[in-house]
């Protein structure tokens, strides 16, 4: 199922690769470590930080996720007590401590059940994803009313496909997708390429047990 999906008239040129980053993956396996994430302003705050990989000051997360700048202070330390985040270095004289990612990808590993906190993240994410298909709906309706030309038709793409994996191909297929991931990323954080925009990504695979299984279909 695609909501938007790129027209076949106007293909997109591939985008030039980016400068790979020396890799730091920070993996939370610690239940309290995970429920500490369950929290909609520290999810917000991970995303930012690992997404960019550039480092941001309490406040400008705090204007980012709706808090004061001395509750996202409280959540920045929180963040850092479990290894998440890291203080920055300070540009000049500035008086306000800059936060970074602790890392340059993050992972949640936990096999609990149902009712484990890494679901109660997932819920969390979710609830973020439909945050941004809102503001951009409600950025978009306003550009149209003022008679501004609308993004193109591959702005916002949502698709879901059922596929039947072994163990083996589900994680060539999660690792092909980041590794694909990784060529779009920025070589110098702090210089954003003229004529980009800023995207939101988000992949999930699950398995389905409503339908045959593989064995079963076969």
């Amino acid at each position: 199922m695609n909501a938007e999906t790129p027209s076949a008239q106007s293909p997109v040129p591939p985008a030039a690769k980016r400068g790979q980053r020396p890799e730091k993956n920070v993996e939370i396996t610690d239940p309290k470590a995970i429920r500490a994430l369950a929290h909609a302003a520290r999810l917000e705050v991970i995303s930012e930080l690992y997404s960019t990989q550039a480092s941001r000051t309490a406040t400008e997360l705090a204007a980012q996720t709706g808090l004061t700048p001395s509750a996202m202070s409280y959540h920045l330390r929180a963040l850092q007590k479990w290894g998440i985040v890291a203080p920055a270095a300070t540009a000049g004289d500035a008086r306000e401590r800059r936060w970074q990612a602790a890392g340059t990808d993050f992972t949640i590993k936990s096999g609990g059940g149902v009712a484990s906190p890494d679901f109660a993240v997932l819920d969390l994410e979710l609830d973020a994803y439909r945050r941004r298909v809102n503001a951009y709906a409600k950025t978009r309706d306003e550009r149209r009313k003022l008679g501004e030309p609308a993004d193109g038709p591959s702005c916002v793409v949502l698709a879901s496909s059922l596929l039947y994996l072994t163990p083996a191909q589900r994680a060539e297929l999660n690792e092909r997708l980041f590794e694909l991931l990784k060529d779009y990323e920025l070589e110098d954080p702090n210089h954003i390429p003229e004529g980009t925009q800023r995207m939101a990504t988000m992949w999930s695979m699950i398995p389905d047990d409503r339908g045959p299984s593989s064995a079963g279909a076969a």
